[in-house]
């Protein structure tokens, strides 16, 4: 787990392998997180494991977008991969970066929103300048362009009708019927690059950014009232009360037993009691900590949308609920699958 910040947003990202004897990793981390961005390997394209991981994605209903990584690499194929996630994926991805050039000669990337080229200088890949599209892809980023923005025009009556009178549609309105599509689970947008080289990575935040939700998004949280079936609306607000989940325990050699939380509601002090109403037990926050990956950073407080790791607690367990003192509500629990062996 760790958390960046990029163009004055706050992402919480939880990494997972993807292979099969992580798949409960893979499990907890859909059930916490709002958004996904499915990595896939321009050489090998989809893989096995990565069927089993969309399937969890499909069932937790989590909006995703796809990255195209190893441009760089020998056999880099970025048509044949994003072909391969529209027929063993059953998706609908449509391009919104479209690579110049691949293995040793992958220089940089169409971004067919704006209808620019870009490409990577620096040797880490952060210098990024704007340039001409090369004239043996012009034809392909037209008809992709094209292909882009009648996808886009049918997310809403008004962009449909902009389409209709205009012909075509600004970068904004791309991006924002993108947006509402993405959403509603109805494509997947696809980028390429190189992580290794730190290429392509900034266009891939800027689309955490701008496609994926924000727990704002995503609403109210349903939660199950203890010893009866009525369900309780949690917003996710600093201003509600208090409700998170802990989907991980694992123990650091410097600090003892931590405890990830994902916080949905309401706002956490270090200090302060809290009520696990999976155990019926009160709990004590000691200390809380935003990790980055095996660093950790204290923390004063967290609240709605956070993701931090917390020590003191002894009675939790992953799955459990923790609300505020006086409340007995649960929150949906993690379900495991079974055991391969």
């Amino acid at each position: 787990a760790t958390t960046c910040f990029w163009d004055g947003t706050t992402i919480n990202i939880i990494d997972t392998p993807g292979h099969v004897d992580f798949t409960v990793e893979v499990e907890r981390s859909l059930r916490v997180l709002d958004g996904m961005v499915a990595v896939f390997c321009a050489v090998a394209g989809v893989q096995p494991q990565s069927e089993t991981v969309w399937r969890q994605a499909v069932k937790y209903q989590v909006p995703r977008i796809a990255f195209v990584n190893k441009m760089d690499r020998t056999g880099a194929n970025y048509d044949n991969v994003v072909g391969m996630i529209r027929d063993n994926l059953s998706a609908n991805p449509v391009i919104v970066n479209y690579p110049i050039g691949a293995e040793a000669d992958f220089i940089g990337y169409v971004d067919l929103t704006l209808d620019k080229a870009f490409y990577f200088g620096g040797d880490k890949g952060e210098d990024v300048t704007e340039g001409d599209i090369p004239d043996d892809i012009k034809d392909k980023v037209a008809q992709l362009r094209s292909e882009l923005i009648e996808f886009v025009a049918e997310a809403s009556e008004d962009l449909l009708d902009a389409y209709l009178e205009e012909g075509t549609l600004s970068s904004d309105q791309i991006i924002q019927g993108l947006r509402q599509r993405t959403l509603a689970g109805e494509v997947i947008p696809v980028f390429c690059g190189s992580a290794f080289k730190n290429k392509g990575v900034q266009p891939l935040l800027d689309a955490v950014k701008q496609l994926l939700p924000s727990p704002i998004d995503v609403g109210d949280i349903s939660a199950s009232i203890k010893g009866s079936e009525e369900d309780k609306q949690l917003e996710p607000k600093p201003t509600e009360k208090f409700s998170a989940l802990a989907f991980k325990i694992m123990t650091d050699p410097f600090v003892g037993k931590l405890t990830y939380l994902r916080l949905y509601s309401g706002k956490l002090d270090a200090g302060s009691y809290v009520y696990n109403s999976s155990s019926d037990s009160r709990e004590r926050i000691g200390r809380i900590m935003q990790m980055h990956a095996n660093t950790r950073e204290e923390l004063k407080s967290a609240e709605a949308g956070d993701i931090v790791a917390v020590i003191g607690l002894k009675n939790t367990r992953t799955g459990d609920t923790l609300c505020s003192e006086g409340e007995e509500f649960l929150l949906e629990n993690i379900e495991f699958p079974e055991p391969v062996i």
